[in-house]
């Protein structure tokens, strides 16, 4: 049998904005632009869960050096988050814990548990998240049903804005400091409320200077 021979890799260099769709890792996401483009040398500039969706900037060829500097920059988010419920994992994809009824809210009531969040403060990372620990990220061993002492990180929470107010639901845009889950921030939000909350959606819309506006859809490098 003649093995399949790989093609030819190009020198390219550059930085490449991607809108990443729902349901695919920013690693995924990387290896088909990169594909697409030939490109011998590529990044991604941190991760974007896979559930989340939104501005992933791709670094290739000498652009690689520069992704540490997106990597530490500040990000924002649009963030939905469900009140009422809270799962497992933080999100949507986790087994529901617990269900309570939903207080009756007003956008002033709202207003002043977000501007609580605002600011310097200490996050514990999420047993579901890609933190290691000897070597297994942290959602494996929450998989396994084993809860590890994390330590608290330093984050910055800079804005956050009531973009839209349902019943059970609220639309917030983040901005924040690297770092930052907002997983956590939607469910301590969920507490502070005095019902419970999980992540229902996520979308980063900046990263560093660069904006989603200027992304390109991932569907674009998956033509002939």
């Amino acid at each position: 049998m003649i093995p399949k021979q790989r093609s030819p890799r190009r020198p390219v260099s550059g930085i490449l904005l991607l809108d990443k769709p729902e349901g695919l890792s920013s690693n995924a996401a990387l290896q088909r632009v990169r594909r697409a483009l030939a490109a011998a040398k590529g990044g991604h500039t941190g991760n974007l869960d896979v559930a989340a969706s939104g501005l992933l900037p791709l670094c290739f060829g000498e652009a690689t050096k520069v992704s540490a500097y997106l990597l530490d920059a500040d990000k924002t988010y649009l963030a939905e988050i469900a009140l009422g419920t809270t799962t497992a994992s933080g999100d949507r994809e986790g087994e529901v814990l617990v269900t309570r009824p939903v207080p009756a809210l007003t956008a002033s009531d709202v207003a002043r548990v977000l501007s609580g969040f605002l600011g310097r403060q200490q996050q514990i990372p999420p047993m579901y998240s890609a933190l290691k620990r000897d070597g297994r990220p942290l959602y494996a061993y929450a998989r396994a049903g084993i809860e590890l002492e994390r330590t608290p990180r330093e984050i910055w929470v800079h804005a956050l804005r009531l973009i839209e107010q349902r019943p059970a639901a609220l639309v917030v845009e983040v901005e924040c400091s690297k770092g930052t889950y907002v997983r956590t921030l939607a469910e301590d939000i969920g507490e502070a409320l005095g019902c419970g909350a999980h992540l229902a959606a996520l979308r980063r819309t900046r990263a560093g200077p660069f904006d989603l506006a200027d992304a390109h859809p991932l569907d674009l490098f998956d033509r002939g």
